[in-house]
């Protein structure tokens, strides 16, 4: 449909390839991410070895197309609307730890001691916590997890919480596991769908009709095998259109990031989950991945300059729920707490001109002159040998 050429020899530059829909239009007039991967990301295109270096950038759909998708089944504006928070309100999350062994006994405990505090909008199971586990099946979990979530409700400020137990499974087995912690008490679903095509759509449109269908957290471990072809936000664009509620990316942080996406790949995930598609909700963006006490702030900084704070979760696991209390055991009340001191010194306004490379020694100064101990201490074991 059109070469855009980058220099002389005419082999470097950005190529326009047209698909009539009738080529992969079913019956009913929809068309699926997976045919669309299979068409525009198959063997020509990366298989081949004179195409090796070819990347899939973008992609456009028609809107009636578009209008086929289910997409979000609640998007940011129907999470706070169910949970009770706010438009404007930071919503906070937390990731169940640690992982590795974990019993319903510890899950119910795990729940128990974050669940009562109204900063949380969103728990959810960390991704090696398996479903199908004869020592910790996934119903279970839940059935826990939601009575320790029902211990506490009174002291929640008459707002819900999200809980997405981890289905990620094969795809004969993913909707009877989400089916089953939907019985047990599941308001949301954890799985990832890199490595399982499709099941997105799957379980979105297994639930679609229930009278609360489960936020589906989408998580995307392993999408960097993906993008090295095709560029994040294509991926992320089909996933939101499968279904999801939540997607993370990464946080505003000093120095080199953590994870990814950062930079230009940052901007341009977060504006594929948000934009305006007709017929489809936005996805909740989800910073994560070592989000915690020394960067939230500038991340609440970077939300209210942008004006999205509605579409906005704020995902910290270990820094919340690792650390430590004087006697060396991991306490999740000082993890919150600092996390809650840390927000009143963004809402004080403080350090908004301070330099991002200056941030935590500043953020540090302040708390131990406001006495903030709990701040103090998450940004010592955050951060050791930095501040302190």
């Amino acid at each position: 449909a059109g070469v855009d050429r980058f220099d002389a020899s005419g082999r470097t530059g950005l190529l326009h390839v047209a698909f009539p829909l009738k080529m992969m239009r079913h019956p009913d007039g929809r068309v699926t991410s997976g045919d669309l991967l299979h068409t525009l990301a198959g063997a020509v295109m990366f298989d081949v070895y004179e195409n090796m270096d070819a990347r899939l950038v973008s992609l456009q759909i028609p809107d009636d197309v578009l209008k086929t998708f289910p997409g979000p089944a609640y998007g940011p504006v129907g999470i706070r609307e169910t949970t009770g928070f706010d438009l404007d309100q930071p919503a906070f999350g937390t990731i169940l730890k640690p992982t590795a062994g974990i019993t319903p006994d510890d899950v119910e405990r795990l729940v128990a001691d974050v669940a009562g505090d109204p900063l949380l909008m969103f728990i959810k199971e960390d991704e090696d916590l398996y479903p199908d586990l004869d020592y910790s099946p996934v119903a279970e979990r839940t059935r826990r997890a939601i009575r320790a979530i029902g211990g506490v409700k009174d002291r929640r400020e008459g707002r819900g919480l999200v809980y997405s137990p981890h289905v990620t499974s094969g795809p004969e087995q993913i909707v009877e596991l989400v089916l089953a912690v939907v019985e047990a008490g599941a308001t949301g679903v954890m799985f990832s769908e890199t490595y399982s095509g499709g099941t997105i759509r799957l379980v979105r449109e297994a639930t679609r009709d229930l009278a609360q269908p489960p936020a589906i957290y989408g998580h995307n471990a392993g999408i960097g095998v993906k993008t090295r072809a095709i560029w994040r936000e294509v991926i992320d664009l089909l996933a939101r259109l499968d279904g999801i509620d939540f997607r993370q990316t990464g946080p505003v942080r000093p120095g080199e990031p953590f994870i990814r996406p950062f930079g230009q790949e940052w901007e341009a995930s977060e504006h594929a989950l948000t934009k305006p598609i007709p017929g489809i909700k936005p996805t909740m963006i989800t910073r994560a991945g070592a989000l915690d006490q020394g960067n939230i702030i500038l991340n609440l900084q970077d939300v209210a300059r942008r004006g999205i704070a509605q579409n906005i979760l704020f995902l910290a696991g270990s820094a919340i729920n690792t650390i430590k209390d004087a006697s060396g055991k991991p306490d999740p009340r000082i993890g919150l707490e600092s996390l809650r001191q840390a927000i009143a010194v963004h809402e004080s306004g403080e350090l908004n001109d301070t330099p991002v490379e200056g941030h935590l020694d500043a953020l540090f100064a302040l708390a131990s002159r406001k006495g903030h101990s709990e701040l103090k201490e998450a940004l010592r074991q955050r951060y050791p040998g930095k501040v302190g």
